[in-house]
């Protein structure tokens, strides 16, 4: 008898266990507030822009590919300037919006180079354009091998042929 009843026990603590835990876990996840995303300043992004060449009225849209000639990335752990060839391959939205394709180098002053891409979603204003994007770093080089391991956020602007991002490391 001892044992049907510690069977019977056992199989309503096993039975109700994962039940138990279910309830418990459900309210508390439901009420917890969803976490704010923290942002450590990486640097100001400077470009110019250069010649521009219109692809119009492609099966995606028209595109434009805009060269950038110059610029230079300065922050708390990274100085560098931006290397030609770089550019821009941008699709006009039906939306009036217009999605950025970028790729660059920069060249660190310490001799590093540092591959940068992004994506983003740029629209007109008065004074140029607003920009935002997602950066992502790539380099073998051990000094700043740590940059390849975040995802960054710009936001920025273009007013004239001058573009003006400040990125942001996402934590």
């Amino acid at each position: 008898m001892r044992i049907v009843t510690a069977l019977l026990v056992g199989l309503g603590v096993t039975a109700s266990g994962p039940l138990a835990l279910a309830q418990s876990s459900t309210p508390a996840a439901a009420t917890a507030a969803p976490r704010a995303p923290a942002f450590e300043y990486l640097g100001t992004l400077q470009a110019e822009t250069g010649t521009r060449t219109v692809v119009e009225n492609g099966p995606q849209g028209t595109r434009t590919i805009v060269q950038l000639v110059g610029g230079r990335f300065e922050g708390p752990r990274v100085k560098a300037s931006l290397q030609t060839p770089a550019g821009d391959w941008i699709t006009n939205r039906a939306d009036g919006t217009f999605r950025l394709d970028v790729r660059l180098t920069l060249k660190t002053d310490d001799g590093a180079l540092i591959l940068v891409t992004y994506n983003g979603i740029g629209q007109a204003t008065a004074a140029g354009a607003s920009l935002r994007t997602a950066p992502l770093f790539e380099t073998g080089d051990s000094r700043y091998v740590w940059l390849t391991r975040l995802q960054a956020v710009g936001v920025g602007e273009r007013v004239g042929t001058a573009i003006k991002y400040d990125i942001y490391a996402l934590k």
